[in-house]
């Protein structure tokens, strides 16, 4: 088996997830993190670095994972451009714009470097199954999707203060740091979107972007999909992070129910009682495992000599998708999804 020597920037708190995922992962081999605060990476044996350019000129590593705020995306990639590095994964949210996001796609592209976008919630095991579910064409015509984001994490003035304090401070918060997993969640399981709806507010006053609203993703064939965000509300949960909300899917056949202990149920249309799909559990990580899923896939597709889901390339649809959400919220009306690439 190849072995990808990988170097992550960032030792922040969700880089923890990456870095322990990396480790984990039996076709990679963790050489070096850099971090501008090198006490934060010296817990995982590995080289550490203050400097990208200088982790990179001594590692010369197969794979970088850029595990920072949005802000710093587009100069680390210039960097591993740069340097030469042939596998780049960028954490979510991509660059701090669809123009940024476009603008290093086409730069690393035409330097033949591929870049990935680390978009786990797909690979939340939860989604996995409703997906598998879904193309046993149990639920027939399926008629709507809800997700109702609860993870009740908004409140008061030290709202994520102590996880990542840089959330007060985006402009653009509830959909370019948290919904576009959802968006994302609903193309993988429903397939794109032809219009969109949205109406989004801002509910605590200390943040500078939205942290709670509606959206409406409207299909060709008549499904539709919601999503409902609400960041400072509840649900039942033990952990509200788990799954951060929960989720429905109903078909003419049959309803899919995602609850918020991770357990995914299939209900025939017209039952009482409900099958069991996926029983909970208690999942490593964050996000049912996701990010070592994640990591595992991206491994696994490039040592085949394939690509991963979420290229760069493909991932630009997405940030369209959001762009189009914010364009609804702000003219209040529903608009067309126009694809991009």
């Amino acid at each position: 088996m190849r072995k990808f020597k990988t170097a992550c920037l960032g030792a922040g708190y969700f880089a923890r997830f990456h870095l322990d995922a990396w480790q984990r992962c039996a076709a990679a081999h963790l050489v070096a993190i850099a971090d501008l605060d090198p006490a934060k990476a010296r817990q995982y044996g590995v080289s550490v670095f203050t400097s990208l350019e200088d982790m990179l000129g001594a590692c010369r590593p197969d794979i970088l994972d850029i595990i920072v705020p949005p802000a710093g995306h587009a100069a680390a990639i210039q960097t591993a451009i740069d340097q030469q590095i042939n596998y780049v994964i960028c954490q979510k949210p991509f660059c701090r714009n669809l123009a940024e996001a476009q603008e290093m796609t086409a730069r690393a592209e035409a330097a033949g470097i591929t870049l990935i976008i680390h978009e786990n919630f797909r690979f939340q095991p939860w989604f996995q199954t409703m997906k598998a579910h879904l193309e046993t064409g149990a639920l027939e015509e399926i008629y709507q999707m809800r997700f109702t984001l609860r993870p009740n994490d908004g409140r008061g003035a030290d709202a994520y203060l102590a996880r990542q304090p840089y959330f007060q401070k985006m402009p653009r918060f509830l959909i370019h740091e948290t919904a576009i997993h959802f968006l994302d969640v609903f193309t993988f399981l429903l397939g794109q979107p032809d219009s969109v709806y949205a109406d989004l507010q801002q509910r605590n006053p200390v943040i500078s972007g939205e942290d709670s609203g509606h959206i409406l993703l409207g299909y060709a064939d008549g499904k539709r999909a919601i999503f409902d965000g609400n960041r400072l509300a509840d649900h039942a949960a033990e952990n509200h992070r788990l799954t951060m909300g929960e989720g429905l899917i109903e078909g003419s056949g049959g309803s899919l129910y995602l609850n918020g202990f991770g357990e995914v149920f299939f209900r025939k249309n017209g039952a009482i009682e409900a099958e069991c799909l996926l029983p909970r559990r208690e999942w490593p990580g964050f996000g049912g495992d996701c990010v070592f899923a994640l990591i595992e896939h991206i491994t696994g597709q490039l040592s085949a000599g394939q690509m991963p889901v979420n290229t760069a390339r493909e991932y630009l649809s997405l940030l369209a998708l959001e762009e189009a959400v914010y364009d609804s919220a702000e003219q209040g009306r529903k608009l067309p999804v126009l694809k991009t690439g």
